[in-house]
């Protein structure tokens, strides 16, 4: 694991596609974002334009708040978006639906989690994950043999995928944002792995029909080729502003059982959207 001589660097793709870098659990870099309004900030943290400020701001409110990218990271949370991934990941766990999930974290790299908590506490409240550093507090807490490189953090969802099934997982989830790594799982491990495509904004057409071809499961954030991918190839959609979609049967068999958690209905078109889509 981490040698305390050595300086943590973790770097996301945040609010609005800002790349931000964060070392020794300070932002030392934050570039110009791409969106400039996102609804679930505006809900969440009443954040009416994106900028560079507000950015900043929001990564250091995360890290005061749950210690993202520190050795005060909190693993284990409570739900906290009704259609998130990692609350959907949680509750697959839970209900035995899945029997664990491949996820991405600050502090861990690629991880292979069970626990329903735990998934939501390390998926749930951060930002695309592009590069981190092992924290000994976060691995000690998930568990060094669920972290696929404890030695420099590694994220590589397909090497994930082959420890879950080494682990002897029959049926796992994977987060990726990459359409290639979604049509390597399926290809590789058929129906045993459930598929979440995620961080789909200014992706190309020819990758969201990538992801159509291979995920069960994919959110829209501010992808036009998603999005009009959508209107003919989504099974089932949840959210107006921001949608999550179901593109194969696991998928609507997920999403309908939080939907029905919820006491909620499948939604169906779109709001107008308040931001260009990438």
């Amino acid at each position: 694991m981490a040698d305390a001589g050595i300086m943590s660097k973790h770097v996301m793709e945040a609010l609005g596609m800002s790349r931000v870098t964060i070392e020794e659990g300070e932002v030392v870099e934050v570039t110009e974002p791409r969106v400039k309004y996102c609804p679930l900030f505006k809900k969440y943290q009443n954040i009416e334009t994106i900028d560079m400020e507000t950015v900043r701001e929001n990564m250091g409110f995360r890290i005061r708040d749950f210690g993202m990218c520190t050795d005060r990271r909190e693993t284990r949370m409570d739900s906290f978006l009704s259609f998130g991934i990692s609350e959907l990941l949680s509750m697959a766990c839970r209900d035995g639906i899945l029997d664990a999930a491949v996820i991405a974290a600050d502090g861990c790299g690629t991880a292979i989690l069970e626990d329903p908590c735990t998934i939501q506490g390390m998926g749930g409240r951060i930002s695309a994950i592009i590069e981190t550093s092992p924290s000994s507090k976060v691995i000690g807490d998930l568990g060094v043999e669920r972290v696929l490189d404890p030695e420099t953090a590694a994220i590589d969802q397909r090497a994930g995928a082959e420890k879950a099934s080494q682990m002897g997982y029959s049926r796992f989830g994977v987060t990726t944002a990459s359409a290639e790594d979604a049509r390597f799982l399926r290809g590789r491990f058929g129906d045993r792995v459930m598929i979440l495509g995620v961080h789909t904004t200014g992706i190309a057409r020819e990758q969201a029909e990538m992801f159509f071809d291979n995920a069960d499961i994919i959110t829209s954030c501010a992808s036009r080729w998603v999005r009009e991918l959508a209107e003919t190839r989504a099974l089932l959609q949840a959210g107006t502003k921001v949608p999550v979609y179901a593109i194969s049967e696991a998928g609507v068999d997920l999403m309908m059982a939080r939907l029905k958690e919820l006491g909620r209905e499948p939604d169906k078109g779109l709001t107008d959207s308040p931001y260009p889509l990438l």
